[in-house]
């Protein structure tokens, strides 16, 4: 294995968090929040040792790495830089534990949300801006993963190419390094649009920050503690439903819209999730919510968000969570099964039911009626995905009904965290506490966050190349 190909690229990994602690330093100093600022502190100097020490040490190895060792990488990227988020949360004077720091972190990082905090707005303004901004590096770097690892052709289970037909992975220098400057450019840009309508729409500046870092990593961390006390006029909600499209949809969306390239052959599959939102939205409206309001939290099921600005009925908290399975663009920070591997799946049972009733029948195997067509390895790899999900729900739902919370809170919490949504008043679920949750039911939502965005098959590919070693 090429632990110093692994080394290199997980050493440029820390930097980053070295960058977000710089800049807590400056708003703590700024802001004269100097109780703080020594955790900060900690956290750019052991991110700097130990990201400096990991890239002298793979400085000088094979930069190519294979698919497997690229997975591993994967996982020891959310494992060490969960650890250097989790300092600030350690060393507060909030007396959070160990396990309880790591959970935040791991958390913030995947884009989940769920929190140990329950009275936000009495934290020091540095830990929520580091809470917020934990999500926006980890979105980033999922991306990084995305385009980068996930779309390599040997083991296509994210099914990147149907949806992005740039040149990905481990080719050469040149093209890792194109590749991660046009995710950065991307990325900022869209975060910048996002913080510049929150700020325009009326919101503090310290708000628009934390929020617009919140939205555009599909995360659900807030900077108070009910984001109704926030987004309350009908353009703040407006602009928060604008932000929610941004995030769902393919990363590549606004990138092409400024190249002028044909928008409707590369971005169907985020037409077809216009669609049902629209659908979903006629469906729902018959009931005596507002429109806007009900809306806004169709997006942000399909985000998997789980920011709401009411609370519907309890009959509908289900309707909402099988929402969230489905997930949003295959290029986004969004989680779950994902809308094109449903697609498929429903395409090809359809075909087979029509080729039993009528064998002569011309089959269309395209893909949202494009020029791709559906292979037997994408209908193979949307049933494992569709399997593995909810073998990973049973897993983890036995691991939450020992700990007393009963079953439909445990099912309702495995969804959430196996589509990195936060748990919230939309799902009611807004009353768990995580802090009193046994030890191993919080070592399992760790681990099924991180399940939640690499796909439990990641794993069974790692297990498999250790134990058998081919």
């Amino acid at each position: 294995m090429n632990l110093k190909g692994i080394s290199f690229y997980l050493g440029l990994f820390c930097f980053p968090i070295s960058f977000l602690a710089f800049i807590n330093i400056l708003y703590a100093t700024y802001f004269d929040y100097f109780l703080s600022i020594e955790t900060y502190f900690s956290v750019l100097l052991v991110s700097l040792i130990l990201g400096v020490g990991l890239f002298y040490f793979g400085k000088d190895s094979q930069k190519k790495i294979n698919y497997i060792e690229q997975l591993i990488l994967v996982l020891l990227t959310y494992l060490v830089i969960s650890i250097l988020i989790a300092i600030p949360f350690y060393l507060s004077n909030y007396q959070v534990t160990l396990l309880n720091s790591m959970f935040e972190s791991v958390s913030g990082l995947t884009g989940t949300g769920f929190s140990i905090f329950k009275n936000i707005k009495y934290l020091d303004p540095t830990l929520i801006l580091w809470r917020s901004s934990s999500q926006w590096v980890g979105g980033l770097y999922f991306l990084f993963f995305l385009i980068i690892i996930f779309s390599n052709k040997t083991f296509n289970y994210k099914m990147t190419d149907l949806v992005y037909s740039g040149d990905s992975s481990f080719k050469s220098k040149e093209n890792l390094k194109e590749n991660i400057t046009k995710i950065i450019i991307i990325y900022c840009v869209l975060s910048f649009i996002i913080f510049t309508l929150l700020n325009l729409s009326g919101l503090r500046l310290f708000n628009s920050l934390n929020l617009s870092m919140t939205l555009i990593s599909g995360g659900g961390f807030l900077p108070i503690d009910n984001i109704n006390k926030i987004i309350s006029t009908n353009f703040q909600k407006l602009i928060f439903f604008l932000s929610l499209i941004i995030s769902m949809l393919n990363l590549y969306l606004l990138f092409n819209l400024f190249n002028k390239k044909v928008l409707m052959k590369d971005h169907k599959e985020d037409l077809y999730l216009m669609i049902i939102l629209t659908l979903l939205f006629v469906f729902i409206s018959f009931n005596d919510y507002s429109a806007l309001d009900i809306i806004i939290s169709l997006l942000s099921s399909l985000a998997n968000s789980g920011l709401t600005l009411f609370k519907p009925d309890n009959n509908l908290s289900l309707y909402f969570l099988l929402i969230t399975i489905i997930g949003g663009s295959l290029i986004s920070n969004s989680s779950g099964i994902k809308l094109i591997r449903f697609y498929i799946l429903l395409k090809m049972t359809s075909s087979e039911i029509i080729r039993l009733i009528s064998p002569n029948s011309v089959i269309n195997k395209t893909i949202f009626s494009s020029e791709r067509k559906i292979s037997d390895d994408n209908v193979r790899i949307s049933f494992l995905i569709f399997i593995s999900f909810f073998i990973s729900l049973l897993i983890l739902s036995s691991f939450l009904v020992i700990d007393n919370i009963g079953f439909e809170k445990s099912f309702k919490l495995s969804v959430l965290t196996l589509t990195n949504t936060a748990n919230s008043e939309m799902y009611n679920m807004e009353n768990i506490n995580f802090t009193n949750l046994l030890t191993t039911s919080k070592l399992s939502i760790i681990f099924f966050m991180i399940v939640g965005k690499i796909e439990l098959i990641s794993i069974f590919l790692i297990i498999k190349k250790v134990i058998f070693k081919d």
